[in-house]
């Protein structure tokens, strides 16, 4: 199997496009460990397979959070060889009218969460000689189609990946992105209707995403078949947009 013995960090693991990355890991022979900041919803995520797959509570945006449940990681499995930071938040504002506490709240999950994760996962890849990030990103940090926070986020996940790919090659760490597009996920259900579909129109595929679209691509970038693939990033959106 693809992923055998692989040691893998899923954050936002409790639904969506983490959901399914834990998932398309554990059925290609990894050791999965499913992040969320929901104990349950992470715990229910590793019910669904056998003892290869832990749940593990962790708020991604806190330093300390993060560094107690990669060491409980480590210390189940014994290494880690690929994070792949799926988890993210969102709010529908008006940039005008977009409040502080949700414009630190988006930042704080979606680049400073990667951010913390793409670190502690790098100190642990450094001492064993390698391994492979994957952050995910999306079609609005390109288009600017979405909320102010959001945006900005998904952009900056983008320079943090290149940055890093470029810093940490030397130690046998591949850095890479995906961009989604428009996605069938519990995040989207927020999203009016009239929004949803004028996205599906603007899609030569005609249809939205699936979370399983994304986790395909995840496992191919942390497979040894993109061995000489690092800092790039993988739109995979219907051909919405071409980055």
């Amino acid at each position: 199997m693809k992923h055998q013995e692989q040691v893998v960090w899923v954050t936002g693991a409790g639904q969506g496009i983490g959901q399914a990355v834990v998932a398309q890991f554990a059925q290609q022979g990894a050791k999965v460990a499913a992040i969320d900041i929901n104990a349950t919803a992470a715990q229910a995520t590793a019910d669904g397979f056998d003892a290869n797959v832990i749940g593990v509570a962790c708020d991604v945006s806190d330093s300390s959070s993060v560094r107690d449940a990669m060491a409980t990681v480590i210390q189940q499995f014994g290494r880690l060889d690929v994070v792949v930071n799926c988890a993210g938040v969102g709010s529908i504002d008006e940039f005008i009218d977009t409040p502080d506490e949700h414009w630190h709240k988006v930042i704080g999950v979606n680049l400073t969460g990667t951010f913390i994760c793409c670190r502690e996962g790098a100190k642990a890849m450094k001492e064993q000689g390698g391994g492979s990030i994957i952050n995910v990103s999306s079609t609005a940090a390109m288009t600017g189609e979405g909320p102010s926070h959001y945006c900005a986020s998904k952009a900056g996940v983008i320079g943090l990946t290149r940055s890093m790919a470029r810093e940490l090659a030397s130690a046998g760490i591949r850095v890479n992105t995906i961009v989604p597009g428009p996605t069938n996920t519990p995040m989207m259900a927020d999203i009016p209707e009239e929004w949803t579909q004028q996205m599906i129109n603007a899609i030569p595929l005609g249809r939205m995403g699936e979370s399983e679209d994304i986790a395909k691509v995840a496992s191919f970038l942390a497979s040894d078949d993109a061995g000489f693939v690092t800092g790039q990033n993988i739109a995979v959106n219907g051909g919405m947009a071409f980055l």
